[in-house]
């Protein structure tokens, strides 16, 4: 059997995700499951629970990259938890999970994993106009490094379809 596709989703966490944030990663939870890709979050709250909740409700497999040691702090939607106890340290856990990310708005913490996603590589998108810290590297590089260039997209469809474009070339 082959190896199913995992797409990291990354953005707010329940402190400074709107509700509009919130739609976007319900859609893109959803746009993931039917691409019959594995969605793995931070396993919390915000865009997490809500990229988990629409992959769940589109029959989904989800898996959450906590940074607690108790499997009990990730969300409801995570059908499996891996408790790190690492911190913030599991960022580079979440970004070597995956084979692509999909960037919602986000502060300090996305720009941390972000940063993790760029120095291995991974391909990357960000949905643009969400005034997440990730805002003024979309369409371009994070540094002189040029290692991978951070493509901005509208929506949830879009940023499913252009990941696994990416994730496949």
């Amino acid at each position: 059997m082959a190896k199913k596709r995992q797409i990291l989703v990354i953005g707010n966490n329940t402190n400074g995700c709107t509700p509009e944030h919130e739609k976007i990663a319900y859609d893109v939870g959803v746009e993931i499951a039917k691409s019959n890709s594995v969605l793995v979050t931070g396993g919390l709250g915000g865009i997490m629970v809500a990229a988990s909740h629409g992959a769940k409700d589109a029959d989904g497999l989800t898996v959450g990259i906590i940074p607690q040691d108790d499997a009990s702090e990730a969300n409801e939607y995570c059908d499996i938890v891996i408790p790190t106890g690492m911190g913030f340290t599991r960022d580079f856990l979440n970004a070597l999970s995956a084979d692509g990310v999909i960037i919602i708005g986000g502060g300090s913490g996305t720009l941390s994993e972000v940063c993790a996603s760029y120095m291995s590589k991974k391909p990357m998108v960000a949905i643009r106009n969400l005034n997440g810290s990730i805002e003024k590297y979309i369409d371009g590089y994070l540094d002189h490094r040029e290692n991978v260039k951070i493509i901005g997209v509208n929506n949830a469809k879009e940023a499913v379809t252009k990941i696994i474009e990416l994730i496949s070339t």
